[in-house]
């Protein structure tokens, strides 16, 4: 189990100061059109941003050794998790089958909780 809080203030802060890098860092396309949708989206980016660092304590691991986009949030409905490349390795290892995420948010805070499960 994982979870994470993360300010939303910071994350417009970093969308302000430089939008490509914190997209090309920790991002996938799928999250970041999604959170484009909205006339803010700090809330959304906020939320992808604390479930991807949810998922990693799930899996027992940091940002340090699984890259950011190696864990997408998926938007719109139910939030799903998709893992690639060195998350899904470390999934594998694990004998993690499924991520199961909840995101829930305000105008100033995200929170998620990640459960990864096993067979």
């Amino acid at each position: 189990m994982g979870v994470d809080l993360a300010e939303v203030s910071r994350v417009r802060h970093l969308l302000n100061r430089d939008p490509s890098r914190f997209r090309e860092r920790c991002f996938t396309d799928h999250e970041w059109e999604y959170a484009h949708r909205f006339k803010d989206p700090s809330e959304r980016l906020a939320a992808r941003f604390a479930g991807k660092e949810a998922v990693m304590k799930s899996l027992g691991v940091g940002w340090r050794h699984v890259p950011w986009k190696d864990i997408e949030i998926t938007g719109g409905g139910q939030p799903r998790v998709r893992l690639f490349r060195k998350a899904a390795k470390r999934a594998e290892m694990l004998g993690v089958e499924r991520v199961l995420v909840t995101i829930t948010h305000t105008g100033d805070q995200a929170l998620v909780m990640a459960l990864s499960l096993g067979g």
